[in-house]
């Protein structure tokens, strides 16, 4: 009976120690999404993990608005399509989804190709049907060839989200960012989700 206890007790301190040394959700998304992910979080109107289906430009009139209101002229824009691989806020998993950037706009951003596999913050469809990701690149977080995983090279200067990666440059006299406790490989969608999800009460 001792023996039992004893070989309890020895398992649940391993267990204790283990989930102390596991960075939690909120700490890993800041890591990867800066210290404003809160903030990123919650003025997206769309969030998801999804994969580039076609990218290209176009031009948009009042008829591909996203509300009633007539836009006067045309408005050269960008044209995304994404798979919805993980549903995370304002759209559904499976969905395909496509969306208009402000073709002025794009040089600001990542540009992005088909099969390429990002998890997108973007800001709900102004008047005239286009959107952004919020914060620019911050709101482009590369994943790896499986879409579930932050890219393995996203802390690297070269990474494919260098913005993400070096996130928001911290306010004068606050503290700098400290490194990332775990490889962006071993990140995954489902943390990120986890915590953007608590961030914004869904």
């Amino acid at each position: 009976m001792r023996a039992s206890r004893c070989g309890l007790v020895v398992a649940l301190a391993f267990l204790s120690s283990f989930a102390a040394a596991q960075p939690s959700d909120q700490v890993i998304a800041e890591r990867v999404l800066g210290p404003r992910w809160k903030q990123l979080s919650r003025r997206a109107g769309m969030i998801f993990a999804g994969t580039v289906l076609a990218a290209g430009p176009q031009t948009v009139t009042s008829q591909t608005a996203a509300t009633d209101r007539l836009a006067p002229g045309t408005t050269p824009a960008v044209q995304l399509s994404f798979h919805v691989d993980e549903a995370i806020a304002g759209v559904d998993r499976g969905q395909v989804l496509t969306i208009h950037k402000w073709a002025g706009a794009w040089s600001m951003h990542r540009p992005m190709s088909k099969g390429q596999h990002f998890l997108m913050f973007l800001y709900p469809p102004s008047r005239l049907g286009l959107t952004s990701p919020v914060g620019g690149s911050l709101g482009q977080v590369a994943l790896d060839a499986s879409g579930q995983n932050v890219h393995k090279d996203m802390d690297k200067p070269d990474a494919p989200n260098p913005a993400a990666a070096m996130a928001i440059a911290p306010r004068k006299g606050s503290p700098s960012q400290p490194g990332a406790p775990v490889g962006a490989a071993n990140i995954s969608v489902v943390q990120l989700a986890r915590a953007i999800r608590g961030a914004r009460g869904d």
